[in-house]
């Protein structure tokens, strides 16, 4: 006779291994639930901490951990700039500002005292009825009307000229400053073979001006000049009569502030 088998019944339960998983995850959460109700905050480090952090990039985008005791202060700091993020560009402080107006000042009195200068040298040399000085925001403007260094339609220097811009090349050695030279004429056009017109004249003069700047003055640097030509785009009086004409065919000797941007 055959013995049957009994079948095994099917647990269809929670494994038991999972019962006590579960026991320990819930054991473990009351124990640091406990550790945390024994604990205490210190809420203002906790605050320092924080707003350390939220001069983060990474958290610009995440809410304040801890409400302000001070909202209407904090909204004020957002809105005024302070305390930004510390990627941003940094905005100029007061003691900023002041340096600048300080270097500012300091390079206008540099300016001042070079204007001094200049006028002392063409009053000791008598050369106030022959140039003119004047400062601009340029730097320091020696104006040379045509008729006392060349003759009409000419780049030649007269005779007459060569003293006193011997003079002028003595000022400008002992100055370290950039020397822009520069051609002007009035509107009156020009066309001979020389000169097809104003700008190849008003070109032909300043560089007549520095070439004998720098043969007759020894030591002056070549590099520290630059040769300009204008033509009559640059007028300094209207072109409607001879007295404004003259004025307007002029070269003028440019001692550049070092901080002009031309």
């Amino acid at each position: 006779m055959k013995l049957r088998r009994r079948k095994k019944p099917h647990n269809n339960g929670t494994p038991k291994w999972m019962t006590t998983y579960a026991d320990m995850i819930t054991l473990i959460l009351v124990f640091f639930i406990l550790l945390f109700s024994m604990s205490q905050i210190n809420l203002v480090k906790f605050d320092a901490l924080s707003e350390s952090f939220r001069n983060r990039m990474i958290f610009d985008f995440y809410p304040y951990p801890v409400k302000s005791k001070f909202p209407t202060e904090q909204t004020k700091i957002q809105d005024s700039g302070d305390k930004n993020n510390e990627f941003h560009e940094p905005t100029e402080t007061p003691e900023q500002i002041t340096e600048e107006e300080a270097e500012e000042k300091e390079e206008n009195q540099d300016l001042e005292e070079l204007k001094k200068e200049v006028d002392q040298y063409l009053e000791e040399n008598e050369l106030n009825d022959i140039i003119s000085a004047s400062q601009t925001k340029r730097g320091i403007v020696l104006v040379l009307e045509e008729q006392l260094i060349f003759e009409t339609s000419e780049a030649e220097i007269l005779d007459g000229a060569k003293p006193f811009l011997r003079k002028v090349g003595t000022l400008l050695k002992n100055i370290p400053n950039f020397v822009k030279v520069e051609g002007h004429t009035d509107n009156r056009q020009i066309s001979t073979y020389r000169y097809p017109s104003n700008w190849e004249l008003s070109g032909a003069r300043s560089s007549s001006v520095i070439r004998y700047l720098l043969k007759n003055t020894k030591n002056l640097d070549s590099e520290r000049f630059t040769a300009v030509a204008y033509g009559d785009t640059r007028p300094v009086a209207p072109n409607d009569s001879e007295e404004n004409w003259r004025k307007n065919r002029r070269v003028e000797i440019v001692i550049l502030d070092p901080d002009y941007e031309s």
